[in-house]
């Protein structure tokens, strides 16, 4: 891990990672950042001079998994707090990829067989 990696990030590049960006003018939406702090109580970034938000790494992994379910599973705000106060979300979330290749293998199993099965239907006629 590099130092960029654990290096805490400003709102604005937090903004740009997530792909927050005012189709527009190409500027950062940093404020949707700043409105999902109001309503998700798992976001505290650290205030510093002025009151500039920085971000680190767990925070940005939060972000993310909210802009997942409030962007791209269409969840509203409540569905998506019921999903991040499960304690079992974060454990599901880790384990994502593990349990993505053991359901591929699971299904490509069963595929395997109904496609056994089908042969044998075929033959019996």
């Amino acid at each position: 891990m590099n130092k960029e990696d654990t290096a805490y990030k400003s709102i604005g590049e937090v903004a740009k990672l997530l792909n927050l960006i005012n189709q527009k003018d190409g500027k950062p939406n940093t404020h949707t950042i700043r409105f999902w702090e109001t309503e998700f109580k798992q976001l505290k970034p650290k205030k510093l001079s002025g009151n500039r938000r920085y971000y680190d790494q767990n925070a940005v992994s939060i972000l993310k998994k909210i802009k997942y379910l409030l962007k791209e599973k269409g969840l509203t705000i409540n569905g998506a707090k019921k999903i991040l106060d499960n304690p079992n979300f974060i454990k599901l979330d880790e384990n994502k990829k593990n349990s993505i290749s053991v359901d591929s293998k699971r299904i490509k199993n069963k595929l395997m067989n109904i496609s056994n099965i089908i042969k044998d239907i075929k033959k019996i006629k």
